[in-house]
């Protein structure tokens, strides 16, 4: 068993070998049907279930299965999308009059309107009707399937426009947000827990016929422990091509995925449908640490220090892991866009840059409060 991956790792003949996996209805006896390998469940009805059982089924879909469900009428009523679209709409139009142009992960820029953080954006401009938004029991349901009670949600407005290209395959955040050569640096063991971290889903917020361009995706994709490394090359974004599957959506559908199953948001090849969607990205609790530290301090006053020593790059290293943050999120991602790559510069990436350009401490200083003020909401 390695401990390590490497940018080479996994080959198509592995992806092959677990794809050809079938979705058997027998496994998922509350689903409805099962349509191109996806577990498919009626929203009229979860409320007929017995809660536990219908919670460990979807773990056990995202898990051991095809890594995919789709819930019909999540919304069994539109009126909370209705009204959260025209929030969404005056969103974009805003911010395009102020100039701003989300730019996307894995889209070229302009295929598409983005509206980032629109979880707070909603319900700043709209509690009431965030609140009946937020209250739809599918949507916490499958939040607590995959990660227990206390699970922290975000999202983001998608709006994939007429003749906006497909993304690239991936698969994503963590480790997806990570070019290869960063995510190798992660042991072997990190890349299979890292999927039990977040849950990936999209509400419809219009129908999406094939010809819009929803979510490919490729079931069983997600167990494929090298993914992370293996998904971004060639062979592997022609393999998804050729072997993605998709499924059409109507306003108020919903689909919940692994975040290690390969996927792609498709070409919106119609003429006319704007295809929007509300992403949700829906977190762990566990994913934090128990003391609240200051590192922005602690960055500042260990910067003369660092500065003027002459210890090695790997001393050095250890010194700014323990006490900056080297991470690049959570952040602002209006402010503090993924320019150059998937993700924004940490504060330890900052500080490692200062401290080879040899700047001086208020200059530091500075680029710290700049970084501050970018990742505050």
């Amino acid at each position: 068993m390695t401990h390590w991956y490497t940018e080479q790792s996994g080959t198509v003949a592995d992806l092959q070998t677990l794809i050809q996996q079938h979705t058997q209805a027998a496994d998922y006896p509350h689903a409805v049907e099962i349509k191109n390998n996806v577990p498919v469940y009626d929203g009229a009805t979860l409320g007929d279930h017995n809660h536990k059982a219908l919670m460990a089924e979807w773990a056990n879909v995202l898990r051991n299965g095809p890594g995919i469900i789709a819930i019909k009428s999540a919304f069994t009523d539109t009126a909370p999308i209705d009204r959260a679209t025209a929030v969404f709409e005056t969103l974009i139009a805003r911010e395009k009059a102020a100039g701003a142009a989300a730019a996307d992960h894995f889209a070229k820029p302009g295929a598409n309107d983005r509206i980032w953080n629109v979880l707070e954006k909603h319900c700043l401009a709209d509690p009431e009707g965030f609140a009946a938004y937020y209250a739809n029991q599918a949507l916490a349901t499958v939040a607590e399937a995959w990660l227990g009670p206390a699970y922290q949600m975000t999202a983001q407005m998608n709006r994939v426009n007429p003749g906006g290209t497909a993304q690239s395959a991936h698969r994503d955040y963590h480790l997806g947000f990570m070019t290869s050569a960063q995510s190798a640096r992660y042991p072997a063991h990190v890349h299979t827990l890292t999927s039990a971290l977040t849950l990936q889903g999209a509400v419809a917020h219009c129908d999406m016929p094939l010809e819009s361009g929803p979510t490919l995706y490729l079931p069983f994709s997600q167990h494929m422990d090298s993914g992370y490394l293996a998904f971004p090359r060639s062979e592997f974004q022609e393999f998804f091509r050729e072997r993605h599957m998709q499924l059409p959506l109507q306003k108020g559908d919903a689909v919940f995925f692994n975040p290690a199953l390969m996927h792609a948001a498709g070409t919106n090849m119609s003429k006319n449908i704007y295809r929007m969607a509300n992403l949700l990205q829906v977190s762990s609790a566990f994913g934090r640490a128990m003391e609240t530290v200051d590192r922005s301090a602690m960055c500042l006053a260990l910067y003369p220090t660092l500065a003027a020593s002459d210890m090695n790059h790997r001393a050095r290293s250890a010194v700014i892991a323990a006490a900056a943050e080297g991470y690049a999120f959570p952040t602002n991602l209006d402010r503090d866009p993924p320019i150059g790559g998937l993700a924004p510069n940490s504060q330890a990436d900052v500080m490692h840059k200062a401290l080879a350009d040899g700047i001086s401490e208020q200059a530091f200083a500075h680029q710290i409060s700049r970084l501050t003020t970018r990742q505050s909401s």
